[in-house]
């Protein structure tokens, strides 16, 4: 029989996949290369099952006498180790992201006479809608908690924004561009206590409680699917954090960041122009232990903000307490700076990546931010986080439309920068 070669994701499997599995069926022996999660998310979402969930279903549809692996969303390597007859693939793909795939398959299989048979697209039938279904109907704490360790697994680095409320919430969800056929948007949300604490009118020092941030993110959680990343300060005390550690997890939250301080909070970035002490590395470790200790899914993780190089101690500190904290358990490091000058955030990255190849680094790059995203990714960040820019983009905004409507006594001067009624009556869905 002669082989048929049929690449798919298999994510949310329907009508049109079974008829392509059909047609290829007829041609000859079927085999199927299901996508990984790298090669999917290098030009759209990250699936939402994961491989070895994919590979479980696709191996029991009828008709597919064999599944392997394709690595990337270039055929090459598998035709040319397989060699087959034909390659079936719906007719959607002349345009867009896969042109260029389709080309290159189209000669690969020209080295040794194969064909491309292309399926009519079958009608009805849209991923992207079912896609929208399933954002609409939502997720699961488990299935949320458990996709930013996919994320890194799967992409060059985790992009995150700032969310500091339901609406900030919807547009960390659905924003998103097109670069060069590929899609582009945010991973993953950051739910930061300078933001959390400024959105409610309070200053950032660690009086807003639990309790309080507990509701900003369930207010987030309802009108999203991406995974949360929260600021927990210090974590406060040790048996304090420990109770923290189990709300984040039992409500989805992927991670939670606690910096390495004691005292009175205050924010970082006023550097050592405020008094600020750094904890004993050894005692803030047993912090990390403690949290990592409280967490009941290996999917929940604890992340170590490292305050050195903000309180001018050097990359030497930094790299001495990082090493400390990884050995107590921490499942990443972040490393911050107030500095526009990102010397000392890549020299870490070196270093550290060449004692540490697999720990997450997660870096913020507020006061550094003319070096791009996939810069620092190259240099080993695996999480980017874009901190309060919602927050400060807002504030400006809303004071110039009131400051409008106070200098004319009415508001008709602020509709070329308001969202007009109309749409914002029907920004938030019905059933959302």
């Amino acid at each position: 029989m002669p082989t048929v070669y049929v690449a798919m994701s298999a994510d949310l499997l329907h009508p049109g996949h079974m008829n392509i599995i059909r047609v290829a069926r007829e041609l000859g022996d079927v085999v199927i290369g299901l996508l990984t999660d790298e090669a999917i998310a290098s030009y759209k979402r990250l699936p939402y099952m994961s491989y070895a969930d994919r590979l479980t279903v696709v191996e029991q549809v009828k008709g597919v006498d064999r599944v392997i692996k394709q690595e990337t969303l270039d055929y090459t390597a598998n035709l040319e180790s397989l060699r087959p007859e034909f390659v079936v693939h719906g007719d959607d793909w002349k345009q867009g992201v896969q042109a260029t795939t389709r080309q290159k398959v189209i000669d690969t299989l020209a080295q040794w006479g194969g064909e491309l048979i292309e399926p009519a697209y079958t009608p009805g039938i849209s991923s992207t809608q079912l896609n929208k279904a399933l954002k609409e109907i939502g997720t699961t704490p488990d299935v949320r908690r458990k996709r930013l360790r996919r994320l890194m697994a799967a992409k060059k680095f985790v992009r995150v924004i700032e969310a500091h409320n339901g609406l900030c919430g919807l547009i960390a969800e659905n924003v998103r561009i097109e670069r060069d056929g590929a899609a582009e948007e945010f991973d993953a949300m950051w739910i930061s206590s300078l933001t959390d604490s400024t959105a409610k009118g309070r200053p950032d020092i660690e009086l807003v409680d639990l309790t309080s941030r507990t509701s900003t993110i369930e207010q987030i959680l309802e009108v999203t699917t991406k995974p949360i990343i929260v600021d927990c300060d210090t974590g406060g005390r040790t048996e304090h954090f420990t109770f923290t550690v189990k709300t984040l997890e039992r409500i989805g939250v992927s991670a939670a960041i606690i910096e390495d301080k004691i005292g009175p909070k205050r924010n970082s970035l006023f550097g050592t122009s405020v008094k600020q002490t750094q904890d004993d590395p050894h005692a803030f470790a047993a912090k990390i232990r403690a949290g990592k200790n409280a967490a009941v899914t290996s999917d929940f993780m604890v992340v170590a903000r490292i305050e050195s190089l903000i309180l001018g101690k050097g990359v030497d500190d930094a790299l001495h307490r990082a090493d400390i904290y990884v050995e107590a358990g921490a499942d990443g490091v972040m490393i911050h700076s107030k500095d526009q000058d990102p010397t000392p955030i890549f020299e870490f990255l070196d270093r550290f990546r060449a004692k540490h190849a697999n720990i997450p680094v997660v870096v913020v790059p507020t006061a550094y931010n003319s070096v791009p995203e996939i810069e620092l990714a190259e240099r080993g960040a695996n999480i980017v986080i874009h901190a309060n820019h919602l927050l400060r983009a807002a504030y400006p905004a809303m004071v110039d439309a009131a400051t409008r409507i106070l200098e004319a006594g009415r508001s008709a001067e602020t509709d070329d920068i308001c969202l007009p009624i109309k749409e914002i009556l029907t920004l938030i869905p019905r059933d959302a």
